[in-house]
């Protein structure tokens, strides 16, 4: 395990967890102290403040980063020299170049790598993609994923050079993610239209952003994130299709809610703002936040031999597209998602509904009014003219 921090915590509490049969051999961290107390915790038999050393060690076999984003790209060089499996906590990198590097050093070692993507591995995402794939839906058209918390817990988030950007690289990197795993991961995005802005903190980096990405289909992905929202930490999704809609809502206000006067002082929930009036605590928080799913499909990949569902190819794109969006925060305009390796479909067909028809009209509606009628609005093929008709109470 490579760093203490929040989530080399989470991540070692997954591994650890129940009853499993996996456990941390070996942890690094920056800090002597932080790596000893850490290793004591949890029960870890070696520590160290040299990278290299821990990832070298013979009981070690898979290597997993939870490090400052400006750290990543050593630390794969790392395990490439030592040949050890490699899984990466999100982003990948800081730009997109940065992240094809880290990709062609494992494919060219050809050691196995997994892209640490939790939010695309919650209970519920998981079985939102799988009624979406079985068709559910119908075709995606839109795809909305949003994050906002009162932003990050360490210092080097907020240092622009360490981090590579603010929340649309801390926290826009997830929804970008889970916005491709429901529009579908071989449509190439296209575009990226972006605003973002400095609201609040004393910082370089933006702490507010929403975007539009365009995709080669004609659905359109769009994400807000925030280091400046007040309530806890609120990660919600929205897909809608042809043949039907998903909601999710992760974090607050999923059936869980508690009043404290605050006397106890105890942990609520990552990003909870208050410990005391009403109060939404998780459940199992590694679950709810994809964690022991998603360790779960890395080993299981790694053991047959096979792709993990989130490969360090997706965290490429997801630089890529995150690099749009700070052009296009700049330029204020649409700017091109720059993909020099490109892996998914090259002849995407268009979005477009199934045409039905009455009357040897183009059916555009049908809707039951409040009085049991039902009222079809149509369209002429050859005129262009739309008109409507109304039917009998028992059409």
């Amino acid at each position: 395990m490579l760093g203490t921090g929040l989530i080399g915590l989470f991540y070692t509490m997954t591994l650890h967890g129940q009853r499993g049969r996996d456990r941390v051999s070996a942890v690094y961290s920056r800090t002597e102290n932080r790596a000893r107390t850490f290793a004591q915790k949890w029960d870890i038999p070696h520590f160290y403040t040299d990278m290299a050393e821990a990832i070298g060690h013979p009981s070690v076999d898979v290597v997993v980063i939870g490090l400052p984003n400006h750290l990543h790209e050593e630390a794969v060089r790392l395990c490439v020299e030592a040949d050890k499996a490699v899984l990466c906590t999100k982003p990948l990198a800081r730009t997109g170049e940065e992240a094809k590097r880290i990709l062609d050093m494992v494919e060219e070692r050809g050691i196995f790598a997994g892209y640490l993507e939790d939010l695309v591995y919650t209970p519920k995402t998981l079985k939102a993609i799988d009624s979406v794939r079985s068709g559910a839906l119908g075709d995606i058209l839109w795809a909305r994923s949003r994050e906002t918390h009162s932003g990050p817990h360490s210092d080097w988030f907020w240092n622009l050079d360490m981090a590579g950007g603010g929340a649309i690289v801390d926290l826009g990197c997830h929804c970008i993610e889970i916005i491709r795993n429901f529009i579908g991961k071989d449509i190439r995005p296209l575009e990226v239209m972006c605003w973002a802005d400095t609201l609040v903190h004393p910082i370089e980096a933006d702490d507010n952003a929403i975007g539009l990405i365009r995709f080669a289909n004609g659905a359109v992905g769009q994400f807000e994130v925030s280091w400046s929202f007040r309530g806890g930490m609120d990660l919600r999704d929205e897909v809608a299709g042809t043949e039907g809609t998903i909601w999710l809502n992760h974090f607050l206000r999923t059936g869980f809610e508690m009043f404290t006067s605050g006397e106890g002082g105890s942990y609520v929930a990552e990003k909870a703002d208050q410990e005391s009036g009403w109060l939404f605590p998780v459940g199992d928080e590694v679950s709810e936040l994809g964690y022991v799913d998603m360790f779960t499909d890395m080993f299981n990949a790694m053991e047959s031999g096979v792709a993990p569902r989130e490969t360090f190819y997706d965290g490429y794109v997801v630089n890529a597209i995150i690099d749009a969006c700070y052009r296009s925060a700049k330029t204020k305009r649409w700017e091109q998602v720059e993909l020099s390796d490109w892996r998914g479909s090259t002849g995407t067909v268009p979005i477009k509904g199934q045409m039905k028809t009455y009357d040897g009209l183009h059916l555009i509606k049908h809707e039951r009014m409040p009085d049991g009628t039902v009222k079809l609005i149509l369209r002429d093929p050859d005129t262009g003219v739309v008109s409507q008709r109304l039917l009998s109470e028992h059409a």
